[in-house]
């Protein structure tokens, strides 16, 4: 079922020239009562003669003037029309996932890298939550927000897919990853508050600390869970960086910041996890699955499309109308 929404304006100043009609008609009412009269002799005062038709509807022509002005004004203001999906309502949970984008993301021993493979799970993940509000934060040496708390999951899927190891400086921030997540949650209104984070290294770079962002969370009653990705001993890591995004690996120690990530999970009433191969990822995201729900609203939005044709064809039907009018039947109407 579908509410249909009043119309919103591109450019909504441009409806200030609506007030011109009224002064066209007061003008044209001025112009008509200084019009010279004829005075003629009869037995019967004219305003008891009787009147056609024509006569007493001679300001219809008038009328289909005016609505075609008032149409091309509301056109030039890009009026745009649509429909919201009904409150979408249902048992979820709001979820940022914060998602460590640095390079080492790249490492090769999940399949085919740690990054793909985590994108992967976390789209099975999102499509099995349809009811959840779910935001997506990136973070190396920076952290982003990519993408706000929302039940469009087709969104959030276009966004997690352009997230790379290069759009942010590199490096690991799990102190600002972190942080920006509690910022970006800890205003809902809905009981239940979840971040994931994600990460495959060690905190080498902090606006905030992970131990100050954890205390936010917990203030902010946000449970986090973490994840250490990278198998347990040495991966085929990225070491340097041609052009065109190609580079050179080699065999690398495996060094995860599990202290710092069971710290935090243990601050927020969360659980630490460490995947080390895509199976043990995704069962990770299983048992997050299972998570309490709370009752959430949240409404669609479905695009709103451009509907100024629709009141150019009424203002040129107008026109037309008005013209035929005062060009035929009332053309001697005066």
């Amino acid at each position: 079922m579908m509410d249909f929404l009043p119309f919103t304006f591109a450019y909504p100043w441009v409806l200030f020239l609506l007030l011109i009609v009224p002064v066209l008609i007061y003008l044209q009412i001025r112009k008509k009562s200084r019009t010279g009269r004829l005075i003629y002799s009869v037995d019967m005062p004219y305003s008891q003669m009787p009147k056609s038709f024509r006569l007493k509807t001679k300001w219809l022509p008038d009328v289909f003037f005016y609505i075609a002005i008032i149409g091309v004004i509301i056109s030039l203001a890009r009026p745009q029309g649509g429909f919201l999906a009904d409150p979408n309502s249902g048992e979820g949970i709001d979820i940022i996932i914060s998602l460590d984008v640095s390079s080492s993301m790249l490492a090769k021993d999940l399949q085919p890298d740690r990054l793909k493979a985590a994108k992967d799970i976390a789209v099975k993940f999102v499509k099995g939550r349809p009811n959840d509000r779910i935001g997506l934060i990136i973070f190396a040496g920076e952290s982003y927000t990519l993408c706000p708390l929302t039940l469009d999951h087709d969104m959030f899927v276009k966004q997690l897919k352009i997230a790379e190891p290069g759009f942010l400086e590199d490096g690991t921030a799990i102190g600002d990853g972190l942080g920006l997540a509690v910022a970006r949650i800890k205003d809902s209104q809905n009981p239940s508050k979840v971040i994931v984070l994600l990460t495959d290294g060690v905190s080498t770079r902090n606006t905030i600390t992970p131990e100050a962002a954890a205390d936010e969370a917990a203030k902010n009653q946000v449970t986090v869970y973490t994840i250490g990705v990278g198998t347990m001993g040495t991966a085929l890591m990225p070491i340097s960086k041609y052009a065109n995004n190609v580079y050179d690996y080699a065999q690398v120690e495996v060094n995860i910041d599990e202290d710092v990530l069971r710290m935090i999970a243990s601050k927020t009433h969360g659980k630490y996890f460490r995947a080390t191969d895509n199976e043990s990822l995704e069962e990770i995201f299983s048992d997050i699955d299972k998570m309490e729900k709370a009752k959430i609203e949240d409404v669609k939005i479905v695009a709103k499309p451009d509907v100024y044709a629709k009141f150019l064809c009424v203002s040129l039907f107008a026109y037309l109308v008005y013209i035929v009018l005062n060009f035929t039947w009332y053309k001697k109407a005066e």
